[in-house]
């Protein structure tokens, strides 16, 4: 029998115990905010916003930093066919229809009201998710009105900040939008340290901090041991001011791969630990990334993951 995603995701589910049906989840320990990137976390498992309150219930945890995709879906947004991988050339025809499904979306945004909005940011504080960030990508293509829905929409959503991936060099386009909403915008950090559009050294978020007291960093400590090979603790000190959320996952340095977490160079422990001691109020958010060992799944690493956070801050 083949199963589907959703099969999967059900048989994850049932794997896990029960532990949380009774109480809404609650992940801050010992004065951190504990959180997950969704549905991204949740890789090869259906992401709808219904099915990441299923898994996040479960896993006990109720930070997030949530993907528009899920919100939007849930509100029946549009749907823009995805461009095809690889070198495909499109037909005139798809083409076409791209470019008409685009426009569609963006009339129906830029419609929206934001008591829709207030609906969904309900329905997830109803089951006690807290939605502190929301990522946009995409983001830089986007028209100007459409930039301003996004940061109205993470108003509405409760959120503290958005995150998204852009070029260095475009940061000081959102960072002007980031001043004019007053609300941070976290770029995320990989370790490409030779891409000068990248971020990955320090210096590059020094230059979009630069450009507006909104831009601010979404501090990946796994990538940024990668890539700089060098602990990310001196550099969270310095900024920890304009952190908007850590990622959390392990990784070798010297552009080593993902490890499972306690077996890679990535000082997971030391971070939560200085966080812990600083009250730094920033979410610590869980980018699970690792390969899935044979016989495991995904919410069952991720549960081995939060598990991992509770130990390091008892």
């Amino acid at each position: 029998m083949q199963m589907t995603r959703r099969d999967l995701g059900k048989i994850a589910l049932a794997a896990l115990p029960a532990a949380h049906l009774f109480a809404k989840p609650n992940s801050k320990f010992g004065g951190v905010q504990i959180g997950i990137n969704a549905p991204y976390s949740f890789r090869g498992m259906p992401g709808t916003a219904d099915d990441i309150l299923t898994y996040m219930d479960k896993l006990g945890v109720n930070g997030l930093e949530l993907r528009l995709q899920p919100v939007e879906g849930w509100l029946k947004a549009p749907v823009v066919p995805p461009t095809p991988r690889g070198k495909v050339t499109l037909t005139d025809e798809q083409k076409a229809q791209q470019k008409a499904a685009a426009e569609e979306l963006k009339k129906w945004r830029l419609s929206l009201s934001m008591d829709r909005m207030k609906e969904f940011r309900k329905k997830y504080e109803d089951a006690g998710m807290l939605i502190q960030i929301v990522k946009f990508d995409g983001i830089n293509d986007m028209d100007d009105d459409v930039v301003d829905y996004c940061f109205n929409t993470a108003k509405a959503l409760g959120a503290k900040a958005i995150s998204c991936e852009i070029p260095l060099s475009r940061t000081k386009r959102l960072g002007e939008f980031a001043t004019r909403h007053k609300m941070m915008v976290g770029y995320h950090g990989h370790a490409k340290i030779h891409d000068a559009e990248a971020f990955a050294k320090p210096e590059s978020w020094e230059t979009a901090m630069s450009y507006s007291k909104y831009n601010g960093i979404n501090l990946d400590i796994g990538h940024f041991m990668a890539g700089n090979s060098t602990s990310p603790i001196p550099f969270l000190k310095k900024y920890h001011d304009r952190v908007t959320h850590i990622h959390l996952k392990d990784r070798k340095k010297d552009d080593g791969p993902n490890q499972v977490w306690g077996q890679g160079d990535t000082p997971i422990k030391e971070v939560l630990q200085l966080m812990k001691k600083e009250k730094y109020t920033f979410q610590a958010t869980i980018e699970f990334e690792y390969p899935t060992p044979a016989g495991s799944d995904v919410l069952t690493e991720i549960g081995k993951c939060v598990d991992y956070c509770k130990a390091a801050l008892a």
